[in-house]
């Protein structure tokens, strides 16, 4: 999978941009990257397009541009030209996608049914854009389309919003999701800069859907332990799960029967997606400890530990489910 497509997945959240003035791809580009989302598919429904294009990608490097509703080979050029580094397709234009291809230009084509998926392997593409998704029957038509193809995958558009994106997500043959409510169209007009960073934080928080899944607690000894142990097991009413190393109560709590990770102990937090999370929070300046990675079957992040205690507990993340 190419370099832009890995980066898709990380994000986990394309959003999906009009712009009817130029003027505004800078300060929305800002706000998107300070919600958490380093990425815009701007689509060329209007003749700003090419020149938000343009403004995002020189103003915004670490930013991943892209246009999106390309229809012809021109457009193609134009959009790379002014520095989009992905093309979007509303459906399979086969002239489109290998002038794609032989150019080297990641491309996304739209398909609704397996005619057009089998155009797209045909054409050595990796992934494909499912649009409209809602209106062409949304997640159960992806799973029983998806079916027979087993290393496609898909990036599902269209009446994505924060209620359904991780049910979305948590299909393994979705890539990511493309979406514009973070986008607020009267924001957009208004200038409502602050807004759009805000629903775009939500949108992430949403995404990613972090828990507290339990506290550990460090001790001298594993009398020690059992003696903790008691006390949590009488307060939630609840039997001790005992295992090697330390005792669980009520998945809450785990007492630790000696010295664990972290001064004090450590703090399990739950996400939706660990992969992603931790490229979100790299983002954000933390750093993790590679050598505590865990992962799934299916090669997955499934564990990982942060390198930096906070208050003197080490932090791990860990999947909600």
């Amino acid at each position: 999978m190419n370099k832009v497509l890995e980066e898709f997945s990380k994000i986990g959240i394309i959003p999906v941009i009009a712009l009817n003035d130029a003027n505004d791809a800078e300060p929305l580009a800002k706000a998107l990257i300070e919600g958490g989302l380093p990425c815009a598919e701007v689509t060329f429904r209007t003749d700003a397009a090419e020149e938000s294009i343009r403004i995002m990608a020189s103003k915004f490097p670490e930013m991943l541009v892209g246009a999106g509703t390309v229809l012809t080979t021109d457009q193609v050029d134009r959009a790379v030209n002014a520095g989009a580094k992905f093309i979007v397709s509303p459906g399979l234009n086969p002239k489109v996608v290998k002038y794609c291809v032989e150019k080297n230009i990641p491309i996304t084509p739209g398909c609704a049914n397996p005619s057009d998926v089998e155009q797209a392997i045909e054409l050595g593409l990796e992934v494909v854009k499912f649009f409209p998704a809602e209106a062409n029957g949304g997640l159960p038509v992806i799973k029983a389309m998806s079916a027979p193809y087993n290393k496609m995958k898909f990036m599902p558009t269209g009446g994505i919003t924060a209620k359904n994106i991780t049910s979305y997500l948590d299909f393994k043959k979705i890539i990511a999701c493309g979406g514009s409510w973070m986008v607020n169209g009267d924001m957009v007009k208004t200038k409502d800069w602050e807004g759009i960073t805000r629903l775009t934080k939500e949108a992430v928080a949403t995404m990613l859907g972090f828990t507290m899944k339990h506290v550990g607690i460090n001790n001298q000894n594993e009398g020690d332990a059992q003696s903790q142990a008691d006390k949590f097991a009488s307060i939630f009413g609840v039997e001790k799960a005992e295992g090697n190393s330390s005792i669980f109560v009520n998945q809450m709590v785990e007492v630790m029967k000696g010295q664990g990770k972290g001064k004090n102990g450590h703090i399990a937090v739950g996400t939706n997606y660990v992969d992603r999370a931790v490229y979100h929070l790299e983002k954000r300046g933390f750093t993790f400890d590679e050598s505590s990675k865990q992962f799934n079957e299916d090669g997955t992040l499934k564990f990982i530990y942060f390198t930096e205690e906070i208050g003197g507990f080490a932090i791990h993340l860990t999947q909600n489910k």
